[in-house]
């Protein structure tokens, strides 16, 4: 019995180590999603076979940080999905924990903002661990390598949220701009600020 207990102890704190390290770091393969987008379809990252990257935003709809970053990110897309590099944003909160992150109040919120980008909801929070988002936004940018999707930079979109005119740090900008020019990114991890991702109780 003491035997069973120990096993089993054993094998679920293996478990928990799999997932506390199941994140991804700068290097990495990002591997690919299948996602519901607010028009109902389900969008994967295969779907975009001219892109030379992503810009993958996990993001929300109440979070006021996710909200002080809304222009900005429409303002990315709008300039980089034409280089190859297009916005594709995830919503990872349960809408039970927070309810104005649903799935109607996703399509309500990207119409009143007129969002020019897939935003995608992570149903199963099963994308959003993998990526090792913790906070909204939380911004993971790909470059594609081959067949594969490359972490480049994890972290914030700027240096400052509150102001777009006080912004003296355009990392996600910086980064994307580096690698369309196939140069290293030169800062390519920064805190991400935001809200605490919502997970299921």
């Amino acid at each position: 019995m003491k035997n069973s207990l120990k096993f089993l102890f054993t094998t679920c704190m293996l478990a928990l180590c799999c997932v506390v390290n199941a994140q991804y770091k700068i290097g990495d393969e990002a591997t690919d999603f299948k996602l519901k987008n607010i028009d109902n379809k389900y969008i994967s990252l295969k779907d975009y076979t001219s892109a030379k990257g992503f810009i993958v935003i996990f993001t929300c709809n109440h979070c006021p940080y996710a909200k002080a970053y809304e222009d900005r990110i429409i303002a990315l897309d709008l300039k980089y999905k034409e280089l190859g590099y297009p916005v594709i944003a995830i919503n990872p909160n349960d809408p039970i924990v927070q309810p104005q992150d649903n799935f109607i109040e996703m399509k309500k919120r990207a119409e009143e903002k007129g969002f020019t980008f897939p935003y995608l909801v992570d149903e199963q929070q099963k994308i959003y661990p993998q990526y090792g988002a913790t906070k909204t936004p939380h911004v993971f940018i790909l470059k594609k390598e081959g067949a594969k999707n490359i972490v480049k930079y994890i972290g914030a979109i700027d240096n400052n949220y509150e102001d777009v005119n006080d912004v003296t740090e355009y990392y996600v900008q910086d980064a994307v701009n580096s690698l369309l020019n196939n140069k290293e990114v030169k800062v390519p991890t920064t805190v991400a600020i935001g809200c605490t991702i919502k997970t299921k109780k």
